[in-house]
């Protein structure tokens, strides 16, 4: 591609292109002769060019105008819009009658300004962009901008065997359920305890029927480990906000995500109801429906008689009852409590939430005469709204890993919330204050150990035998990532053999898994609840690919929980027991054809 295209003007000489060689001779040497002379004066200018300092610069820019225009003079410069064969036919008569000009000649013909005055104009070279430094810099980290109560939650001790309370230390709590804890062997409370259970009593020291003062009370979000003791931080102050209840109404609603943490939820209620007047029902779907109605509600002459004062249900039996049941009220529900609080938070499709809070606040007649005495959703507090006392409903969180996503919180219509967390809020940069290194996002229980093992895929079932036998491990709990994987785990420590095992998953029964709990407990079965509870020790071990190892340790860091211990198991530990589970490997695959028979029969 030539540098530089030279548009040469067709003079008179130029006319009669069908002439002879002998006169396109003759115009050459006059062309040449042209040439000549406007170079000899261009030297003779050359030294007033250099004295102006701009001699050199001229060329530069007269060499980048060919780039942007087509030709230098003529109708192709001036007309650039012309049409393209048009413009052709011109740039090829002009290259028929270049003759034989030396590359010096032709630079020379294209550094002539020319004819035209507005060559002679310089442009200002267009502004560059300026590029930066090209270093790495480390990208300062996003500090999320949360809700004052999130961000400042009343920061609560962890430990579980420090920092105890004496249960005479918080004399709210009535004498009848002091007595009760000392029957059960607690003496202290633990420190989770000792903050909430204060501050539900404060909200419910006038009664249960109206809040302090007649306003309405703070909602409550508690975040503890597992094993802190968050079921009885809200049991004792709900059974003694309605010991004194007169008439039988459902006043507390306990809402949990499976039936076995409801169950457990209910066996603590009944044990501190026991000497009270107080009746709590379980509504999980482990009875037919019918049953279930018989223990929630009794139709009599007048109507309907409730017989529960609290219910614990699973979200799906709940909005059941809501449906189905007749005379099931919800009208003077006083506590909401939501166990495992993320867990329902992720649920929340089931748009169980919005049923309990429309049937709490259920009207049947907005314009009747007991309009006043009927409560409403808590709004803007003014005078007007202070006049009129009702009752409240507080709204109560209880989770290990509660969320501080205010978008997800922000679904259960919290109500100037208040929370209690183990963990630190976010710190400032400015502030001060001396932050334990093992708080992070989400705290594990004191005395909990916790290992990954690095492992390939088909080595950890094998691995699960070692520890359990290896360790001497009395009872252990293996979580699988499905039912089936499960399933196959029991068939294959079955035909191991030398550990009792049992299979703990929806295959089986309320009934059955109920029982296998409880054979747990009694230490009858060694592989099948959780670890490191009530200020016991214990440990867990996450077994992991290789492939997954990064991937998780990242996402623990990120969580803010203290680094993990690898517990390496070496080959020449497993190679004694590798024999015997090639043979359980083969006895587990003659165990799963016969099922697959028997399922297809």
């Amino acid at each position: 591609m030539a540098l530089f295209h030279i548009a040469r003007y067709a003079g008179p000489e130029a006319a009669g292109l069908g002439d002879t060689e002998a006169e396109a001779g003759g115009r050459a040497r006059v062309l040449l002769e042209r040439l000549q002379n406007r170079a000899r004066e261009r030297e003779q200018r050359q030294p007033e060019l250099e004295s102006t300092g701009t001699a050199a610069e001229a060329p530069v820019r007269r060499r980048r105008r060919p780039r942007r225009r087509r030709g230098v003079s003529g109708s192709v410069a001036e007309k650039p819009e012309a049409p393209r064969a048009k413009r052709q036919k011109v740039e090829d008569d002009v290259d028929a009658g270049r003759g034989e000009e030396t590359p010096e000649e032709l630079s020379e013909s294209a550094e002539d300004p020319g004819e035209s005055p507005q060559e002679d104009v310089q442009r200002p070279p267009a502004p560059g962009r300026v590029l930066g430094d090209f270093a790495r810099k480390k990208v300062p980290k996003v500090q999320p901008f949360l809700p004052a109560w999130l961000a400042k939650p009343s920061c609560v001790k962890k430990s579980v065997t420090e920092d105890l309370t004496p249960i005479e230390d918080i004399p709210e709590v009535h004498p009848d359920l002091q007595k009760q804890l000392r029957a059960n062997g607690i003496s202290s409370y633990f420190p989770v305890q000792a903050a909430v259970i204060p501050a539900l009593l404060e909200s419910a020291d006038n009664g249960f029927l109206v809040g302090r003062g007649g306003y309405q009370p703070s909602d409550l979000c508690v975040s503890a480990p597992t094993g802190s003791g968050k079921t009885l931080a809200f049991v004792i102050p709900v059974v003694q906000a309605l010991l004194h209840r007169v008439v039988c109404h459902i006043r507390a609603l306990v809402v949990l995500p499976t039936k076995e943490l409801a169950q457990q939820v209910s066996k603590v209620f009944n044990i501190y109801t026991d000497t009270t007047p107080l009746r709590v029902a379980l509504v999980t779907g482990q009875k037919s429906l019918a049953k279930e109605q018989e223990s929630l509600v009794q139709k009599t002459a007048d109507g309907f008689c409730c017989l529960a004062d609290i219910v614990v249900a699973t979200p799906g039996r709940l909005v059941d009852h809501i449906d189905q049941t007749p005379g099931f009220s919800l009208q003077q529900l006083r506590f909401l409590i939501i166990d495992e609080a993320d867990r329902m938070i992720d649920s929340m499709h089931q748009s169980w939430l919005p049923r309990v809070v429309a049937a709490a606040f259920y009207t049947e007649d907005p314009t009747g005469s007991c309009a006043l005495l009927q409560r409403t959703q808590p709004q803007a507090v003014t005078a007007a709204s202070t006049c009129i006392p009702q009752m409240p409903l507080q709204k109560l969180l209880f989770s290990a890993t509660l969320t501080q996503n205010p978008e997800k919180l922000q679904r259960l219509g919290l109500y100037q919330p208040r929370l209690f967390s183990t963990r630190l809020g976010h710190q400032s940069p400015r502030d001060t204050v001396e932050v334990d290194e093992n708080l992070g996002k989400y705290t594990f229980p004191v005395g909990l150990t916790h290992h990954y093992v690095p492992c390939r895929l088909s080595s950890k079932p094998l691995i699960v035998f070692h520890l359990v036998l290896g360790m001497n491990f009395s009872r252990a709990l293996c979580f699988t990532n499905s039912r089936e994987n499960s399933h196959r785990l029991f068939l294959l420590a079955q035909a191991f053999g030398g550990v009792s095992v049992a299979e703990f998953s929806s295959r089986y029964g309320p009934g059955q898994r109920k029982k296998i709990l409880k054979q747990f407990e009694q230490g009858k079965i060694q592989l099948v609840g959780r670890t490191a509870r009530a200020g016991k020790t214990g440990q867990a071990f996450t077994l992991l690919l290789k492939v997954q190892e990064r991937k998780f340790l990242q996402m623990v860091s990120e969580a803010g929980v203290p680094e993990l211990a690898c517990h390496e198991v070496p080959r020449k530990l497993l190679q004694p027991l590798v024999a015997r589970y090639e043979t359980a490997l083969s006895q587990l695959e003659k165990t799963v054809k016969e099922e697959q028979k028997l399922k297809a029969a």
